[in-house]
């Protein structure tokens, strides 16, 4: 392909990278996981969802000046080779492809969980397999299909957060209740801390979960019209995001006890439970079934590119990287399948517990992903003062969030598990380069 129809294939205007960035990131992470922060840390959690909202637009800056430096198919796991040789481009590579897998297999079992809401007699096996072919399906209509669905999900659940927020501020000012709710903390230590400092510190991990999604900005980001506005939208998208999850989960809080919040159920529904609102939990399923869709759909699409341009590199078989019509690469999609129908059937028969650790284990990978992306920048870029203490914050912001994960029980197994999944991916590369070496 040459590089004028390689240049008149970036249409994308950065306002529209916000909206794809918006819509690859809420999901399930924010829908359902800052009960678990709430639960954790107490009203003060608001203050972890303001450090991940910093952590995170830390790496994507990073990764975006990378992108506008250099713009690169692969992204992050072609800087990672550039920056560090072949062994990083591989491993990078296969420990996001091998994190984005599991996640897709509880995702989709996730949204067959939500659906059972509507459709309670259809088995979860069904439902998660008719999410997978609807997404398999968005996958297929190409680049430009998967921008037109993104946008359209960020649109759907942007408004039913904004419509929370409206309805939380009507319920604090007493138009629904008759009388101003009174909220449920004390402004004392204990009132806002009430676990303490390790709480917030143990729910970090889920603010940052709740902003996962930026690997796939950054493989868009090469779509752009121009790629030095990828910086410009990363920050509308990360304080457009900051605004609506501060001020969303600010009123859920203020009109729950923060204990009342559980992980089996949407801050959002258990925040408006006790007035008669009998459409919110159909919307808010609603919201919870398009973020669950649109972020494994974000996945889908990620994995598949990464596969192909793997393969590309040599650092997998090689028809992996021919693409049909529209550029979808169907081998690696049909490898992505293969592995997405494993992950489900392993989460529908493995026990409750231990597919969440490997979930776990999986969403931590992906932050130690992150942390090569701001390695990679190091080497890569000649940054000035500032630029180097902000990259020292991100990785202090990062491995914080990590490390909270061995004082929480619940997350400590899945810490050591991603260490598990790391050891083997090492060992591969060790035996990988070995056999490079002798080829050379």
């Amino acid at each position: 392909m040459s590089k004028q129809q390689t240049d008149s294939q970036k249409k994308i205007p950065w306002w529209q990278l916000t909206l794809i960035g918006v819509g690859c990131t809420i999901g399930t992470g924010f829908f359902l996981g800052s009960a678990l922060a709430i639960k954790r840390g107490g009203p003060a959690v608001i203050l972890t969802f303001l450090l991940a909202a910093v952590g995170t637009y830390i790496v994507f800056d990073a990764l975006a000046r990378m992108t506008a430096e250099d713009p690169e198919k692969g992204s992050f796991r072609s800087y990672a080779k550039k920056a560090y040789g072949r062994w990083a481009g591989f491993s990078n590579g296969w420990v996001y492809w091998t994190s984005e897998l599991l996640i897709m297999g509880s995702q989709l079992t996730a949204l067959a969980i939500f659906s059972q809401f509507w459709f309670p007699n259809m088995p979860l096996w069904l439902l998660s397999a008719i999410f997978g072919v609807l997404g398999i399906g968005v996958i297929i209509t190409g680049v430009s299909g998967f921008e037109r669905f993104e946008n359209i999900f960020a649109v759907i659940k942007t408004a039913a957060i904004v419509m929370f927020i409206i309805i939380a501020a009507l319920a604090v000012t007493g138009v629904l209740g008759g009388e101003h709710a009174e909220r449920t903390f004390e402004w004392t230590r204990g009132g806002l801390f009430p676990a303490g400092m390790t709480g917030l510190w143990a729910a970090l991990i889920y603010a940052f979960y709740a902003f996962g999604g930026i690997e796939v900005m950054g493989i868009m980001a090469n779509e752009l019209k121009d790629p030095k506005e990828a910086p410009k939208s990363g920050k509308v998208m990360l304080i457009l995001l900051a605004v609506i999850y501060v001020a969303s989960l600010g009123l859920a809080i203020f009109l729950v006890s923060w204990d009342k919040f559980n992980a089996d159920e949407s801050p959002f529904i258990t925040a408006l439970a006790k007035y008669d609102l009998a459409f919110v939990p159909h919307v808010f399923n609603g919201a919870l079934v398009i973020g669950g869709f649109s972020t494994m759909v974000a996945s889908l699409y990620a994995i598949t590119t990464i596969l192909s341009t793997l393969a590309e590199d040599k650092d997998a078989p090689a028809f992996f990287a021919k693409t049909g019509k529209r550029g979808v690469p169907y081998h690696a999609l049909c490898l992505t399948i293969s592995g997405l129908i494993a992950s489900i059937v392993v989460a529908l028969l493995l026990p409750e517990k231990i597919y969440e650790y490997l979930t776990t284990a999986a969403g931590l990978m992906l932050l130690y992903t992150w942390i090569f992306i701001l390695f990679s920048y190091n080497k890569l870029m000649d940054l000035p003062g500032k630029a180097k203490v902000k990259r020292w914050v991100g990785l202090l912001l990062i491995a914080a969030a990590v490390s909270g994960t061995v004082l929480d029980s619940a997350s400590r197994i899945g810490f050591f598990i991603s260490l598990l999944f790391l050891a083997v991916i090492a060992l591969v590369t060790f035996l990988m380069r070995k056999k490079w070496k002798e080829a050379s």
